[in-house]
């Protein structure tokens, strides 16, 4: 199934791909089945409505060209697309930076910060119920900490503070490339109570992984 998705959609853009702005590629890939901006699309993927502020370039262009390369396990399709397609792609995404982001309507404060842990993208990174394992070049253990035993560590308010500020993670070899994935500082996207509901959210989770510090 997977095949023959990308075999229609190269046979849709390829002969234009070239011109296409990257949002029409986006399009007419059907990204939006799995993929969400501003409320818009399906839910078997993260949603993009603020990639542009949680990814670098760099990353977006590698993901697009290469998905499997970075996470062997993707349901992501490789698209086979020429670099000017790619860089137009990567350009769109790029600009999702948060003007699609709609704040998560009150509510009881686990719940809304599911919610806003789903929305704003933090699953891309963290997983589901914050389980980890989502891969990050020259970190420890190759990968993005789970969030499950984050109870174990922080306060309600050391939690926040921490999402309200971001956390570059330190490079496990100095000599070579950064790595690419790094947290943002939510405090510049989020409003401080949707972040204090993501806290309380990641508080909520249960205890399967061992603790690892981010």
């Amino acid at each position: 199934m997977r095949a023959l998705w990308v075999a229609v959609f190269l046979a849709a853009v390829q002969p234009a791909e070239a011109t296409l702005p990257g949002k029409e590629l986006f399009d007419a890939a059907g990204c939006a089945a799995c993929h969400r901006v501003g409320g818009v699309g399906g839910n078997s993927g993260p949603d993009l409505s603020l990639v542009g502020f949680r990814r670098n370039r760099e990353w977006l262009d590698l993901w697009l060209a290469v998905p499997r390369t970075w996470k062997n396990d993707t349901m992501m399709p490789e698209f086979a697309l020429k670099p000017a397609a790619r860089a137009a792609l990567v350009d769109y995404l790029a600009s999702l930076d948060g003007p699609d982001y709609h704040p998560t309507p009150a509510g009881d404060p686990v719940t809304r910060g599911r919610a806003v842990y789903l929305r704003a993208g933090c699953v891309a990174c963290h997983g589901a119920k914050g389980a980890g394992g989502h891969p990050n070049n020259n970190v420890p253990g190759d990968a993005i900490p789970a969030l499950a035993k984050v109870a174990e560590t922080f306060s309600p308010a050391e939690l926040a503070a921490k999402i309200r500020r971001g956390s570059v993670p330190a490079a496990k070899d100095p000599a070579v490339s950064a790595p690419l994935v790094r947290m943002p500082a939510w405090g510049e996207k989020l409003a401080d109570d949707e972040i204090s509901a993501v806290a309380a959210y990641l508080l909520s989770l249960g205890a399967d992984q061992p603790r690892e510090e981010w």
